[in-house]
């Protein structure tokens, strides 16, 4: 299942805090993360549990997202993709986006994790490098 794979690449590649953009009503990832010691902050326009903050990431609340380690998000549409990107490094995080099927804004690079692929999109290109051999 590609949840899993994203949430142990998560678990072995970031710590702290990480917030998950769009989540609706799949909080496979995040109930994943938290249960490994993650501060795990999840967002949405219409959020479904009490615990998700309600943010518009076109429009976000900055102090949501400051102090991550990662923003991710899974299959947002295309629209918002630049907006996760942009507060991503606005607040000096990497950004991780599964998108749906092949709507992926440039930028990002393509990881392939136990067959499970999605973009990274990373704030220290030569860190990032050095770490997955990537670019």
């Amino acid at each position: 299942m590609f949840v899993l794979e994203i949430a142990e690449f998560i678990e072995r590649n970031y710590k702290g805090k990480v917030v998950e953009v769009g989540v609706g009503r799949n909080y496979i990832i995040a109930d994943y993360l938290a249960k490994k010691g993650f501060e795990v902050v999840t967002t949405d326009l219409n959020p479904f549990r009490d615990s998700t903050v309600k943010d518009d990431i076109t429009n976000p609340n900055i102090a949501i997202y400051r102090g991550s380690s990662l923003i991710y998000s899974i299959r947002p549409p295309y629209e918002i993709q630049g907006d996760i990107v942009k507060v991503a490094g606005y607040v000096g995080c990497d950004a991780i986006i599964y998108p749906l099927k092949n709507e992926i804004i440039r930028g990002g690079k393509l990881i392939n994790f136990k067959g499970t692929s999605f973009y990274i999109f990373a704030k220290n290109k030569t860190e990032i490098k050095n770490k997955y051999n990537i670019f």
